[in-house]
């Protein structure tokens, strides 16, 4: 994003509007830091500048990743999809992601006002990557990695500023105490927020299987309630594996 100095009047209405705070000013002139500026659009879409002065650059093929991580409405050319991370990972009576003895684990780096650089979601991605996960396809995350078995990223992405980004990998349940104590591991090492979020496969008595290892490694899970956009009536059928819907769906 830029603003455009012709038309600015510097009446800084969209000074408040950025969550990162990447628009500045400096002796009574309103600009865009460039190199904060995560390319979420807020400003554009939301300040309502009255002299229609902020406007969306062309972006090249690194900073587009900007955009993709931090405007919803943004489609990565890769993924097909939209957004930090992939909705499957909240609809599991959908798409049967994530089955019996596995947990899906989701990483979500950064948050508006912080933000996260894709350097510091590299390390996380490299520590991860050694104990051989299986990283979530589509994922737009994943798709920046130059090889999904070391987590490696391209080296000129490094420094791109993003909202946040979501880390989506599957283990069986076993593997999960590693996934935690790697992410213990390295946690001092990043300059931002992480959030960890874990999804099982009910039991028949709607016992989470994984919860015991959260609770004996000091986890205290938020069982947050998610938007499920199959509203309570499962179209997976986890006896067949089939994804036709159940009967009475």
């Amino acid at each position: 994003m830029i603003i455009n100095k012709e038309r600015c009047v510097n009446c800084k209405k969209c000074v408040p509007y950025c969550p990162v705070g990447a628009i500045e000013v400096h002796e009574r002139i309103v600009q865009i830091n460039t190199d904060e500026c995560v390319e979420c659009g807020v400003c554009f879409r939301s300040a309502n500048c009255p002299r229609g002065a902020i406007e969306q650059t062309e972006l090249d093929e690194i900073r587009i990743n900007r955009k993709i991580m931090s405007d919803p409405s943004a489609i990565s050319a890769k993924t097909k999809i939209g957004g930090r991370g992939t909705v499957e990972m909240k609809t599991n009576d959908i798409t049967g992601r994530f089955r019996m003895g596995y947990a899906g684990v989701g990483v979500e780096m950064g948050r508006p006002g912080v933000g996260t650089r894709l350097r510091d979601m590299e390390l996380v991605a490299m520590a991860l990557s050694k104990i051989g996960i299986r990283w979530e396809e589509d994922n737009p995350i994943t798709a920046l990695m130059l090889d999904t078995s070391t987590g490696k990223f391209r080296d000129e992405l490094l420094n791109e500023k993003v909202l946040s980004g979501i880390l989506e990998f599957t283990v069986k349940s076993e593997q999960l105490p590693q996934v935690l104590e790697t992410l213990r591991s390295v946690e001092d090492q990043i300059d931002t927020v992480f959030s960890l979020g874990v999804i099982s496969k009910l039991g028949d008595q709607l016992e989470d299987p994984n919860l015991d290892t959260l609770l004996s490694m000091g986890y205290q899970p938020y069982p947050n309630m998610k938007v499920n956009i199959g509203l309570g009536k499962p179209l997976f059928d986890f006896s067949s594996g089939s994804k036709e819907p159940m009967p009475g769906c």
